[in-house]
This record gives C-alpha cells, structure tokens and sequence, in this order.
C-alpha cells in the first residue's frame, strides 16, 4: 500500500494534522464565505531571499542544493558552489553598470543557469525580469520597454535575435549576452575585480519590501501586465507551504526530497517552486521541457520523489500507459483498472478521513492484480521512487487524481495566480479532497463575494501593476485581490473552482454555464488536444475539439492505417469522432442535460502559442479561437441539435 499505509502512520500525529487549521467565517444565511489559515512560517522581517545562497554556503558548505546535467550525469552542485557561481555573476551585473533596483530580463528555459541569474540580480540589487522563450518580438518589446530592463539575457541565438528585432527601435537597445555562449563566464570574468565588499553592501540594501520581480502575466486578452512582487511576498509563499507540505512528506517517504523542476521560471509557480526548494535545502534538477516525451525519460534517469507540475503531465502518462495497453491488446484490461482505481481510491480516502469503510476484499484483490498489470508501470514512468506531487495552473480531472492515487501517487491540488506569487489554496497533505484546490495556504485567506468571485487576501499578494494604476485598482479593493474566478468554499473551507467570471455562457435559453468544467473533463481524455465549448446567446452548447497529434498516431498504428493519413480525412471519419464522442459523454457526466455539449466539431491543426491560440502558460485565448474557427462555429448550429 506504500503511500497510503504512511500517510495513515501520518494522520496520527496530531503535530502535522492540527498544523493546517483553518477559521471559518459564514454569513447570516450560514453559506461559507470566508476561510483564513493562520500563517506557519514567521515573515521575513529583515533582508531579502538574495541572502539565502550566502546563508546557506555559512551554514551547510557542503550540503547538496541541486543538481546539474552535464554529459548525461546529475552531478551534485554544493551550497559553497552556488554561492560561489550567485556572487561571480553578480559582480559581473555590477561591473557591466547593473544599479541598484535596475532590472534585468531573464529569457530562456528552465536550466540551472536561471537559477544563478536569479539570485545574482537579487546579489547585485537588481529586480529579475522572467520572459517566455517562446515570446514573439513584438511581446519582448513591449516587456523590455514597459520594465526598463537594460540588460537582457537570452537562451539560445534565436532568443537573442528575438530581443535584437524587437528592441531595435527603443532609444538605448539593452545589452545582450546569451547562455549558449558562456554568458555566466562573460560575467564572471567581467567582474572579477570587484570587491566582495561591494557586493555586499549591495545586498545588504534590499529589504523584505524591496521590489523581487516583475512578472508578466501571459494574458489570454490584452497586452500583459507587470505583477510587482516583493521578496516579501515570494518568501511568504515559499516559507508557508514548505511548513505545510514538507514536514508531512518527510515522515511519509522517510527519505530526502528531491524534485525535477520543469515548469517554465517564466511562470511564477516554477519560480516559487525553485524558491520553496532551497528554503528548505531539497535537491532539485532543471530540465527544460515539458513534453511528456522528453520528460519521462529524465523522470526515470532522475528519480524524483515528488514533482509539482500542470494537468496536461499527468492526463499524458495516464494517455500514454492506455495507448501502451491498446497495443499490447489489453485495451478493455486497463479500462476496467481505471474503473477499479476510481472505485478504490475513493473507497480508500473515505476510510482514511473517517466518513465510511474502506475498500472490501474483492476490491482488494482486484487492485492487487491490477496493482502488477497496470498501476506499478505508471509509478515507473515517474522514476519509481515519486510518492506525491503538485497539481496546479487548472483543474485535475476528479477522476484522474483518483487514479494516481490508486497507483500509489497522491496528487495533491493548487489554486493560485500570478498575482497571488503562485498558490493561494492547496490541498493539505493530510486532508486530500479531490474535485477540490484546498484551503488557504497558511497566512492567506480566501472570500467569496456576493456575485461568486473568488477574493484573496494575505502577504502572498502582489502590490500593484507596473506602471498601470487604473488595472491595479480594478483588481485590489480593501485589501482583497479578486480574482476573476468563481468558486465555492465547503464547510471545510475548501475551494472549489467553477469558472471564470468573464467565460460564463448564457445559452439563448438563459442558461448559464461554465466552460471550464466541461473544458477540463474534455481534454483530460485521448484523443482530445484541446477544446473550447461555445454557447453564448445560441441555443445549445457546443464544443471545438482538436485532435492530440500523439494519440492521432497511435490511433493510427493500432489500426493499421497509414501513419500520414491526411488530417482533413481524419476530423470526418466515424470511427474517431466515436472515440471523442466518449470523451464527450465523460464532460457531460458532470454537468446537467442543459449544460451539456450537445454538438462537436473536429477541427483541423492545433491551439498553440505559435499561432496565437495559446499563451506560454498554456490557457486557450477564447477569443481568438472563436474569432479563428467562426465558420466552424456558425456550421455547427447550422445543423439540427
């Protein structure tokens, strides 16, 4: 039972379960509407996070903080190492005429190298600029110019002749080094006689209040906006849910964290993530995609014991051990352990939070069997050593979450924004509720408003937007944060996710529905790629589908089809828009007969951030798919419903 079987040892030590109280405060009607978690770490009263690698070299010299790939070998990277290679850098931004508070864009791929830019900003006094490497030139204009960033520093060749094209006309281009060219040297080499007094004192300026980042959000709508965070804020994130988390998933694995960080550091749960991790001394390896192809093979060579990652991971290797079954024709046997996996999952978590009896012998037994067909080969795919993870940045399907579960891997739900310095909800490792994204992380609290929306409140919250004051008071009203969701709190106070106010469809009818939920039952099923349900001010609800390139091929193989089969063939044939059809009845599953998507259209090509259709973060920007599919749109209701 592994996991399981720990976190019930776990459960029964009342220091780790009374931690993660949390107030309840109900309106006169008694609905919930407010639930605040007292704070866990204390606040960062003096200094900032530029002094962790340095307090951490004095400390622990030879203590392990991460790990580097160089030529097909983890090898360890020491906290004096770090500290070393932070303080090199540093000097160099000082020395090419970094100023304290100046800002400096970061635009590359999750590698070891961002981390030691990003503390030796902070080291030099400097503010941290994250930039998607998939950003276009005209999207780097607009973030070098609206920050004030005068240096930049790129990735790759085409990075920097990204940042080359679109700053062209500023009046003073920033200056450019490039990673794939021993930019981290170039520094070093640059600032090797500066005093270490210098640096120093540069870092002994910055106080908790002092400006950490400027993170861009990627915005489905609009150019993006600059979240101003503090090291205040990132360390009250970080330290929080290091507190929550980490002491629960000591006693259950009883061995040292380690993690593979893959998210982008452009987006701030990977940012956190990688904060959280050297706070409390976790060994942490970078890889640079999150392709589920590239990633299992580092998966396995790395061996994670956790991993915090998004949706889309988790719904490929459920996607992938299926589409290995189909091959080995034991399609129908990995159905029935998914149905098994649900059924036990469930069963299991009920007698774990004392609200019914746990699994009987039958159900024992089948999981047993399917325990050694199917459930172990998924824990493989992990690395084999993985006994949790993070799920964030959308729902996970209820389902899938049970699955993983089942097979021995508790996946634990996130709820937070840019805004928010990563999560402001999770799950407690204690408490799992799937469906749900958790209660308050310890220091913030979460209200719902008279209209739905969901409104956050606490140090993880940012202060404003760079240079927009009209959008920041849109947003912060007495302290609160809305947050452009709606939710729901239980009497447990945990938060469940409904929909985006903005996305609401009101069908001709006068029904309102949410896309989200159907949008993410949908795409948690093979072949589905992406999705978008439509239905404002028409009679019925429909659904846009794009079909997985991966499963497409499989689909294929399986059936002995030609591999290059055009896709304008594919999006009419019976036989895969049967297979969709499935994955349509399991969103409507969840949903009333009014709600539910009564039509689909199979539409060639793919939502990506290439064609606009997707932002770095991998949301669908609604409107330009509807705008770009129009005519797909008018044909379906075109038709009989």
């Amino acid at each position: 039972m592994g996991v399981r079987r720990d976190l019930k040892r776990a459960r029964q030590r009342t220091d780790l379960v009374d931690r993660a109280a949390v107030e309840i405060v109900r309106d006169p009607t008694g609905a919930v509407r407010e639930a605040r978690a007292a704070p866990l770490a204390p606040p960062l009263t003096a200094g900032s996070l530029a002094d962790l690698p340095f307090t951490h070299a004095a400390e622990t010299p030879d203590a392990v903080l991460l790990r580097r790939r160089e030529q097909g070998v983890w090898r360890p990277v020491t906290a004096a190492v770090f500290a070393a290679e932070v303080a090199a850098v540093a000097k160099g931004l000082i020395a090419a005429g970094l100023e304290p508070g100046g800002r400096v864009a970061v635009m590359s791929r999750t590698r070891y190298e961002w981390t030691v830019l990003d503390f030796a900003v902070w080291a030099a006094g400097g503010q941290s600029v994250p930039v998607y490497p998939t950003s276009s030139a005209e999207q780097v204009e607009w973030i070098v110019r609206d920050s004030g960033a005068r240096f930049v520093v790129t990735e790759t060749v085409a990075n920097a002749a990204t940042v080359t094209t679109g700053t062209a006309g500023h009046a003073h281009p920033p200056r450019l080094w490039q990673l794939d060219a021993d930019a981290l040297a170039d520094l070093a080499t640059l600032g090797r006689d500066l005093a270490d007094e210098e640096l120093a004192k540069r870092r002994g300026t910055l106080t908790p209040d002092t400006i950490a980042t400027l993170c861009y959000t990627s915005g489905t709508t609009g150019r993006p906006k600059g979240c101003v965070l503090t090291h205040a804020n990132l360390h009250a994130e970080a330290a929080n849910t290091v507190e929550l988390l980490h002491p629960v998933f000591q006693a259950v694995t009883g061995r040292a964290a380690s993690t593979l960080l893959f998210l982008p550091l452009a987006h701030i749960l990977g940012r956190t993530l990688q904060l959280a991790c050297l706070l409390a001394r976790i060994e942490t390896g970078h890889f640079p995609s999150v392709r589920p192809d590239e990633l299992r093979p580092a998966l396995r060579e790395f061996r994670p014991t956790f991993l915090v990652g998004v949706p889309y991971l988790f719904e490929k290797i459920h996607d992938t051990g299926r589409a290995t079954a189909e091959k080995m024709g034991r399609a129908a046997s990995f159905d029935r352990a998914e149905r098994i996996a649900v059924r036990f999952a469930e069963a299991h978590l009920r007698r774990f939070l004392g609200t019914g009896k746990g699994p009987g012998p039958g159900l024992y037994a089948a999981w047993a069997l399917y325990d050694l067909l199917v459930y172990r080969r998924i824990r493989k795919e992990l690395g084999g050593r993985m006994r949790y993870a993070i799920s964030g940045g959308s729902p996970l399907d209820r389902d899938l979450g049970l699955f993983f579960h089942a097979a021995g891997i508790v996946v634990y739900e996130g709820y937070g924004l840019t805004e928010t310095s990563a999560a402001a909800t999770i799950v407690p490792p204690l408490g799992p509720r799937p469906g749900t994204v958790g209660r308050p992380v310890p220091g913030a609290s979460v209200r719902i408003a008279d209209d739905g929306e969901v409104l956050i409140r606490g140090p993880i919250v940012f202060g404003a937007y760079w240079n927009n004051p009209a959008a920041t008071d849109a947003v912060l009203r007495d302290g609160w944060f809305a947050t452009g969701d709606l939710g729901a709190l239980d009497d447990d106070g945990y938060l469940t996710i409904t929909g985006r106010k903005k996305d609401i469809l009101v069908t001709s009818g006068g029904k309102n529905v949410s896309p989200a939920v159907l949008e993410d039952r949908l795409r948690s099923r093979s072949p589905v790629g992406q999705c978008v349900v439509v239905g404002d001010n028409r009679p019925f609800v429909a659904a846009l589908v794009t079909l997985d390139p991966e499963a497409v091929a499989h689909w294929l193989s399986v059936r002995k089809l030609p591999p290059d089969t055009p896709l304008s063939e594919l999006v009419r044939d019976e036989r895969l828009r049967a297979e969709v059809q499935k994955a349509v009845d399991h969103a409507n599953a969840a949903v009333s007969r009014a709600e539910s998507i009564r039509s689909f259209a199979l539409v060639e090509g793919e939502f990506t951030e290439e064609n606009g259709l997707l932002t770095p973060s991998l949301k669908v920007r609604r409107h330009a798919v509807t705008a770009a599919y129009a005519a797909e749109i008018d044909a379906l209701y075109g038709k009989p419903a």
